[in-house]
């Protein structure tokens, strides 16, 4: 069975810091990507990060490019999202998926994205 496993979540004041982890079992980790997106209510969900599960490579949406670090333990199947100076409008509920490698080139489209997690509330306050 997959399982996507988020955690971290909270409250947090402005200039604060989070880090979120998504903990993934019963797929070949090596053979996806795993993205972070985003949902604050009213708006619709925006992805965040995605690191390559096989390779490394990591990828930012611009308004979180220097504030969020995405990296993964390969050995423990698990994917971390540090996020430092987080400002109010990155409060929302926080999920981490996972999408085949081959369409890392469209990690930000969250329709391509084959398991999900159940989310992790970020809220930062002003």
């Amino acid at each position: 069975e997959v399982q996507l496993v988020e955690s971290g979540g909270g409250l947090v004041q402005a200039g604060g810091s989070l880090r979120l982890s998504c903990a993934a079992s019963g797929f070949t980790f090596d053979d996806y990507a795993i993205g972070w997106f985003r949902q604050a209510p009213g708006k619709e969900r925006e992805g965040v990060s995605c690191i390559s599960g096989s390779d490394g490579s990591t990828y930012y949406v611009d308004s979180v490019k220097g504030r969020f670090t995405i990296s993964s333990d390969n050995a423990k199947n698990t994917v971390y999202l540090q996020m430092n100076s987080l400002k109010p409008e990155d409060t929302a509920v926080y999920y981490c998926a996972a999408v085949g490698a081959r369409l890392l080139r469209l990690w930000v489209h969250s329709d391509e994205y084959d398991y999900w997690g159940q989310g992790t509330q970020v809220t930062v306050s002003s």
